[in-house]
């Protein structure tokens, strides 16, 4: 009668093992995924910074054009006379 009793009284632990193996497998993909996306970003923020000084060469390049609308308005222009003299010479009204 004594070994019923010893038999009824062990716990069995497979389950929590089971769950602290699963618990460790999830933490462990998930320090993975957070390493992946911190890389991402500290690569992402330097091309950034790259981005960031080529937009500043750009514009110091650019400053120099501020007559682009009087360009535009002085080209069609020419464009306008060509197509008017193009048709002239061919004798479409």
């Amino acid at each position: 009668m004594v070994a019923a009793q010893e038999v009824i009284n062990t716990v069995n632990l497979n389950g929590w093992y089971a769950g602290y193996a699963v618990a460790a497998a999830v933490i462990v993909v998930v320090v993975m995924l957070v390493g992946w996306i911190l890389s991402l970003a500290r690569r992402i923020g330097t091309q950034v910074d790259d981005i960031v000084a080529e937009l500043a060469a750009i514009r110091t390049t650019t400053e120099p054009i501020p007559a682009v609308g009087q360009v535009n308005a002085k080209l069609t222009n020419i464009v306008n006379t060509a197509a008017a003299a193009r048709s002239a010479l061919v004798g479409e009204s």
